[in-house]
Parts: C-alpha cells; structure tokens; sequence
C-alpha cells in the first residue's frame, strides 16, 4: 500500500538533526546503518542488464508517479522479451500477518494479496521478494504486455541484482514498489512505515514468464537467470 513519507519526516526532522550531531561512537544503535552484504542472485550482472536500459520504447499511454501528489514521470519501457521502470522503491507489506508485517508495524496493511500461494493464502511479504505493478487502466494494462502473477522480475539497485515474482497490485497511477523482502535483500530498509528508496530501482520484467509455485524463490532465481541471459542476447 502507498504512502507518503513527508509526515514523518517533518515529524522526525528534529531527532534526525539531533542524533547527525553525535559522534558515530555515540549515535544510538537505532540510527547505525547495519552492514550489508552486496546482492547478487544468478550470473547476470547488474552494470550487464543496465547497459542494455539505457534507452525507453515507451508502452504506457502516460506516465506514473512515484508517491500520491508527485508528477507523472515515470513511463513504462518496453524491450524484446520485457517490459521495465526505473522508480523508486516503496515497501508493501500486504499479505501473510507476520512479525515484520501486521496492523501494528504498517499502519496501511492489508492481509491479501492480488496474487495467492499454491495453497491459496496469500503471499508472504516479509519472506518472499514480489513488486506491485499498478491496476490496469488507460495508462497501461500489464495483462496485455504479457504480465502476469507469479511472472519473474529482476530488480537492479546499487549495482545489485534480485530475482523476484509479480505478487501484487496497487493504485492505477502510482508505480515503484516492492516487499518487505524484496527491499530487505538489496540492503533497503524495509519499513513498511518509514523505509524504502527514493530512487535508484530499475524493475524488469520478463514477458510471459511465471515462477512455479509463486512462493518459491529458488525458482524464479533459476528461471531470473536463464531469462536474464535470453534478454541480453536479444536486446
């Protein structure tokens, strides 16, 4: 689900200043950015993908925006055997009630997901990477560009890459999210509140592709890299 982090940054702008005056030594455990080790799933690297990103076929009939209230900017690209963004990264964390994802951690939650598991339940977004891609609507229709659930997506950030599912749907106007694991792998925080990236995420989307089940990450990593390799021989 979409938020805006403007309240909460005039609301924590304050403490923010405080604690940037400490030392590092003396900065609260809270505030340390933990280590993170860099992402790379398959053999696909992400300077590889990139090269091949540098230019937009557009296919949206508009653009979206990044957040409610901010500018269009965002088109919808298409290449020979995917579609692909370049946005931010808002954290859904819709689905499966857990310990990181629940009506206390995300004031926004809601327990289902367009896309269910094998067994029916909703998706798991603290454990499994999934992105939203926007409703259907005139701006574009992911159905007819060969999207679908369960479809294999590479996320590219910070020179990482991860393999993840088409898991859910959001608002029709708005584009640029991912779960709570999805941005925890790629060393994001993955608030579902105050977390996210603000900008610097590449999503691609490979045309008529499907993980198998929808919860199983270890397939679409598989799937991911041989599609990857496809994509670079015939872009």
């Amino acid at each position: 689900m979409r938020r805006s982090m403007l309240a909460f940054a005039t609301a924590s702008g304050a403490a923010l200043l405080a604690a940037a005056a400490l030392p590092a030594t003396a900065q609260p455990a809270a505030h340390r950015a933990a280590p993170h080790a860099a992402l790379q799933e398959g053999s696909v690297s992400a300077a590889q993908l990139l090269a091949k990103l540098k230019d937009c076929t557009q296919l949206s009939n508009g653009k979206y925006s990044t957040d409610e209230g901010t500018p269009a900017t965002v088109p919808v690209c298409g290449k020979n055997g995917a579609v692909f963004w370049k946005a931010d990264m808002d954290v859904d964390c819709d689905g499966q009630i857990t310990a990181q994802c629940n009506a206390d951690t995300d004031p926004w939650f809601q327990d289902d997901t367009a896309f269910p598991q094998s067994d029916g339940k909703p998706l798991n977004a603290a454990k499994l990477p999934y992105v939203v891609v926007p409703s259907a609507s005139g701006i574009w229709n992911y159905q007819s560009a060969g999207i679908k659930g369960g479809g294999v997506v590479a996320i590219i950030y910070n020179n990482q890459v991860e393999y993840a599912v088409v898991g859910d749907t959001g608002p029709n106007k708005i584009i640029g999210e991912a779960s709570y694991a999805a941005a925890k792998g790629l060393g994001i925080d993955p608030n579902p509140e105050t977390g996210g990236a603000d900008s610097g995420v590449t999503y691609v989307l490979f045309k008529n592709s499907q993980a198998s089940p929808i919860e199983n990450h270890a397939d679409a990593v598989s799937r991911g890299d041989a599609l990857a390799k496809k994509f670079l021989q015939e872009n």
